[in-house]
Formats: C-alpha cells, sequence, structure tokens
C-alpha cells in the first residue's frame, strides 16, 4: 500500500526556486510508486481552488491551490481525512510558527520534515525553537547546515543541496549559441560580450544597484562592446523600477536587455549559454538557483561570496567565475527576526569583477565554464538529489512510523524544577 505525504510549499508548478524543488523531491517520491502525495500550493495568486492534478501523476498527485500555506484547520482535517504518513514542508521559516504551534497534533500521528532555507550568519538561536518542533530538518547548504547543527544539535539534519534538470540545463552546441544569440539581437552585434541575470526584481537581490555599477563598466570598456540581459519583471512591487533606471542612465540602446515574461527552463538554458557570464549580487541569498543553473550549462558567474552562493563559486580551492566578498556586514532583523547579516558590496569590486571576466580571453571563459559545470555535476547532481530524498523520506517514514506505528516522539516530557 502506497504511503501518503502532504507537502507545503509554493505552488510546486510554479517558477519559484522553491516550488521548482519542491516538485523535484515530488517526483522523485512517485516514481518509485511507493507514495502518493498530496499538495497544499501556496505563495501565488490562484486563478481557481479547484483541485489540480498533472496527466503523467494523475491520482498519485493531488494539488489543492491555498491561500498564504494553509490553515490550521485545513491541516487537521487533511492529516485526519487521508490518514498522511508524512508531512513535507519547505521555505523560510517566518511563514511556518502557526504550522509548528501545532506540531504536538501533527507529530502525534506522523513524522515532520523541514526543508530549511536560511540565508546567513549570525548564529539563529531564536530558530531553536522551530528546529526541535520537527522529526528532521534538511538543509540546502553549508552554511544552513552549520547553522541548524550548532543551533539545534538533538535535532536529525541532513544536508541535501540544490539540484537542477541536467537534462535541461545543459551545454548547447556553438552553433546553436550563434543562433540564439542571431535571434535575440535581431542579427546584429550577436559577437557582443553578453552578460545574463536572473533574479527576481527584489531589493535583495540588487538589481538597481547592478545597473549603476553596469554603467561605469561600460564607462569604461565602452557602451558598444557589452549587452546585460536581465530576465526579471521590471514593475515588480517589491523591486525597483528598471526601466526608469535605465533611462535615467542612458542605457537604452541595448546596453540592457529585459525579458519580461515568464519562459520555459530550456528558452532560460538558451539564454545561460548564450552569455559570457552570469552574475549574482544578491546581499542574502539561502542558496541561488540561477548560479546552479548557470554553472550547470557551462557559463561561469560572478557572485557575492554569500549564503548559498559562496559554495558554489568557490569550492575550497577553485573559483568558477569571481566571488566578491562584502565589504561590510551589516546586522539588519525585524521583531520576527532579531538579528541577521546582510552582506553588502562595494560597487568598485563589483565593477573589478566585471572587467576581470571581460578582459579574459574566450578560451579562459571556456576552461573556467567547464570547470563550472564539473563543480555542479560533482557537488549538486540532480540523480543524487533524487535519491537522497527517496532515501531520506523513506527512512524517515520507517524509523519514525505513523499512526498505529508512531514512535520516537513523546508529547509531554518531565521537567524537574528547582
Amino acid at each position: 500500500m502506497k504511503k501518503t505525504i502532504l507537502t507545503l510549499s509554493d505552488h510546486p508548478l510554479s517558477p519559484s526556486g522553491v516550488g521548482t524543488q519542491t516538485k523535484y523531491v515530488i517526483e522523485a517520491l512517485l516514481a518509485t510508486g511507493e507514495y502518493k502525495v498530496i499538495s497544499l500550493a501556496g505563495a501565488i495568486k490562484h486563478q481557481n481552488y479547484e483541485p489540480q492534478r498533472t496527466e503523467q501523476w494523475g491520482e498519485d498527485w493531488t494539488i489543492f491551490p491555498v491561500d498564504g500555506y494553509g490553515t490550521a484547520d485545513l491541516i487537521r482535517s487533511v492529516i485526519r481525512t487521508e490518514k498522511i504518513d508524512m508531512v513535507w514542508i519547505m521555505t523560510d521559516p517566518r511563514f511556518w510558527g502557526w504550522l509548528w504551534e501545532m506540531n504536538d497534533e501533527i507529530r502525534s500521528v506522523c513524522p515532520l520534515i523541514y526543508y530549511h532555507v536560511w540565508d546567513n550568519y549570525p548564529y539563529p538561536t531564536f530558530n531553536k525553537k522551530h528546529y526541535i518542533s520537527n522529526d528532521v530538518v534538511a538543509t540546502i547548504s553549508k552554511v544552513t547546515d552549520d547553522i541548524v547543527k550548532t543551533v539545534a544539535p538533538e535535532v536529525e539534519s541532513q544536508y541535501i543541496p540544490h539540484a537542477v534538470d541536467d537534462s535541461v540545463f545543459k551545454i548547447l552546441s556553438e552553433e546553436d549559441n550563434k543562433q540564439n544569440r542571431e535571434q535575440v539581437f535581431n542579427g546584429k552585434d550577436a559577437d557582443k560580450f553578453v552578460f545574463f541575470w536572473n533574479s527576481r526584481n527584489a531589493r535583495r537581490k540588487q538589481s538597481g544597484s547592478l545597473l549603476f555599477w553596469y554603467k561605469e563598466f561600460l564607462d569604461q570598456v565602452g557602451h558598444d562592446k557589452a549587452t546585460l540581459i536581465m530576465h526579471t519583471d521590471t514593475k515588480d512591487p517589491n523591486g525597483q523600477d528598471l526601466d526608469a533606471i535605465i533611462t535615467h542612465l542612458e542605457l537604452t540602446s541595448g546596453q540592457v536587455l529585459f525579458s519580461r515574461n515568464k519562459i520555459s527552463n530550456t528558452d532560460l538554458a538558451r539564454y545561460y549559454n548564450l552569455a559570457d557570464c552570469s552574475l549574482m549580487v544578491s546581499d542574502a541569498e539561502g542558496f541561488g538557483l540561477s548560479a546552479l543553473e548557470s554553472l550547470s550549462c557551462g557559463t561561469p558567474i560572478i557572485a557575492t561570496m554569500t549564503g548559498g552562493l559562496q559554495e558554489q563559486v568557490f569550492d575550497g580551492q577553485n573559483y568558477f567565475g569571481v566571488g566578491i566578498e562584502p565589504a561590510s556586514k551589516a546586522i539588519i532583523g525585524s521583531q520576527q527576526i532579531p538579528w541577521i547579516y546582510e552582506d553588502r558590496l562595494d560597487g568598485k569590486e563589483v565593477v573589478a569583477a566585471l572587467l576581470k571576466i571581460y578582459n579574459m580571453s574566450k578560451e579562459e571563459r571556456t576552461k573556467l565554464g567547464q570547470l563550472g559545470k564539473k563543480h555542479a555535476d560533482d557537488n549538486y547532481s540532480f540523480k543524487l538529489f533524487k535519491q537522497r530524498w527517496v532515501d531520506l523520506v523513506g527512512k524517515t517514514i520507517e524509523s519514525h512510523g505513523s499512526w498505529e506505528t508512531r514512535k520516537n516522539y513523546d508529547r509531554w516530557t518531565l521537567t524537574e524544577v528547582s
């Protein structure tokens, strides 16, 4: 009899990093033939709330669109109606306080696995109460893994970094890249140097700063020498008005091109391949999926040495592009997150990194890209990612049980009061 897994996350068919990774985990489980999955799909505005199924997985995977990430009453209902064998959640812990408040209800009948996203130090000791509310915490980066093991060593944890589909994000032929460049540039200037930026236009992604720094770079090499392609929503309410910025900076003559519409991963891989270098200058980044997508396509990266980006651009011995150390680490926070570092870059160092990549020979960049591709394949294998999740879920259900076989969890503790 198939085990039933309940997942809570961004909509697993959405293009967000959380949604994409959730989909990969779910499909890996379904491919074994041992599981059914019910997904509460949140974090986007839905056109309708009817249950959804995919042609490939049919009744084995049911997706329920929800506002936010669901409600306590909905979770109670699904767990008991469907007799859920395990609950799997993913994204920033800020979104799960309400769920962990009912962890006794959930974990009395089935285990809870949290795929954890955290961007930076200092150690968030305030998260300990969240970590110990799970049976297992899986971590997306080496920074996150160290944080969980230090803050809550009593909780079972396992490092499972993100991965990308290497049948899609792969190195294309020179002929394909030539055709793709001609298509993007309408047959003109197809030999220009191309930088690619694929991120949400949000404050921490530093989209506006990047445009100002990029202009400084062009002022040195010539405004006809390079193009920056930005795949993003230029009017995102969480970001800056990028159209206004390029008008102000007089970068409207082909120096910057915007890809505003949602595109397939296949088309996204074409952009990474036709680019000479991809850029990630975030001041905080849990993992940075666009970095791995670029490396998987054999394109070197310029990245802030922060969060999960630093382990992608640098393996301890070799750089796969240019890693930029933060010029300052500002402690920021809120009532919910009292402290966390924001890693701010010096614009001069960003310009220097652009110049370093630009001044390399094509052969040097190709070699760098090939090393980056090997780094991605060796350390972020898509096949290994899926197997790790199949193994972890199977082990968790076997060792912790569910319902009549539930073990390793007590709803109460004895504390001696002096």
